[in-house]
């Protein structure tokens, strides 16, 4: 029997969540039964990444405005390829990838929804531009992927499909590979002294895009609330984003240059992970974030504010502490508490680690998408 061709989309090329989410179904899916290749933007880390797994890439740019050059070459691949199924990722793909499959009559379409960004929007007209389209191209989906419970509750809320045609599926990730990222006692010395930070100084950090939905001046407010108490605090932020140029500006106007280090964007983020002494996490809103899941299997205790699929992964006080979103006192009140009590930081370090091992699997992920693609080829 031929095998499935299946075509994992997703707009811009470089490796976020959505990408890694989609590598991780790229790479693992039953490669004896689906044949898989994937379509983005081209010349990024997604594209030789999925080269180095030895797929098919299809270069297709994909801006936030829509171009009608962008559909048209969707459509002449559509045309040219026949995909039994696309899987389109995050909403410019899905925008996109979705009108040129019902165009060309691809037998199944699968939409995932890595956080609904859109409900957060500031502006409402744009808000409900985008609501409106959302529900316009669930009417060409079959099946759509929702990555938390609360996802899942905001797209009935909102009527964004109707409710036979949403799942919930969640992130999870191989536990097994990240034990090679994490660096020996002294390379992580070595590492440290790289970015300045002296040997004994307690090391509070996050991986996130420096993006409005990740609130990193919030974060930074309440280190600078932390620093009162503990000078020695180092706040390591990895990631690059639009907001750089504000938050390396707010670093100076509270003059906590020798605290703060911005690491910009790195692919060694998971070996950084494995020195901080406390994770934390102060977005605005989330789907379900894979750095949260990697924080998790390396036992480290976390501080997030209390949104989305992160309240569902974390309950406050078992395996980690939830603070309200925009509560800097409780923020910087929590950060303080846990590092001056290191028995506490383990002991929810560990109960995270066991909970995310047990539930936030790759190989779970994986087989339940499996199965949603069968059911719907089925039909």
């Amino acid at each position: 029997m031929p095998r499935l061709k299946i075509l994992e989309m997703i707009d811009r090329p470089f490796l976020g969540g959505g990408q890694r989410h989609l590598l991780s179904l790229a790479e693992h899916l039953n490669r004896e039964e689906f044949e898989v290749s994937v379509c983005s933007a081209g010349g990024g880390p997604l594209e030789e990444r999925t080269r180095e797994l030895g797929l098919v890439h299809y270069a297709v740019a994909m801006p936030k405005r829509p171009l009608p050059r962008s559909a048209g070459a969707l459509s002449s691949l559509f045309a040219s390829v026949r995909f039994d199924l696309v899987h389109t990722h995050g909403g410019v793909a899905g925008l996109f990838g979705r009108w040129a499959a019902a165009e060309n009559r691809i037998p199944a379409v699968v939409h995932t929804l890595h956080g609904i960004h859109y409900l957060h929007y500031r502006n409402p007209l744009n808000r409900r531009i985008h609501i409106g389209l959302e529900r316009w191209c669930s009417r060409r989906t079959d099946g759509i992927i929702c990555v938390s419970d609360t996802d899942l509750n905001k797209a009935l809320r909102y009527r964004l499909a109707p409710a036979e045609k949403l799942t919930v599926i969640k992130n999870g990730i191989d536990y097994n590979r990240m034990g090679g990222s994490v660096p020996g006692p002294d390379a992580a010395a070595g590492i440290k002294a790289k970015l300045g930070v002296e040997s004994g100084r307690p090391v509070i950090g996050t991986v996130a895009r420096l993006h409005y939905q990740k609130n990193i001046p919030f974060l930074i407010q309440a280190a600078a609330r932390v620093a009162e108490a503990l000078p020695d605090v180092v706040l390591i932020i990895v990631g690059g984003g639009p907001e750089e140029e504000r938050i390396h500006g707010l670093v100076r106007e509270l003059g906590m240059e020798r605290n703060v280090i911005l690491a910009g964007e790195r692919e060694d983020a998971v070996e950084l992970i494995s020195l901080f002494d406390m994770f934390v996490l102060s977005s605005r809103w989330e789907g379900l974030p894979y750095v949260l899941m990697e924080a998790g299997g390396m036992a480290k205790a976390v501080v997030a504010t209390a949104v989305d699929g992160v309240a569902e992964m974390i309950t406050h006080g078992e395996n980690g502490w939830l603070v309200p979103a925009g509560d800097g006192q409780a923020f910087s009140e929590a950060l303080i508490r846990l590092l001056r009590d290191g028995k506490e930081r383990e002991r929810l370090g560990l109960a995270l680690q066991a909970h995310v091992r047990e539930a936030y699997t790759q190989d779970r992920m994986v087989k339940e998408t499996e199965r949603l693609y069968r059911r719907l080829l089925s039909h």
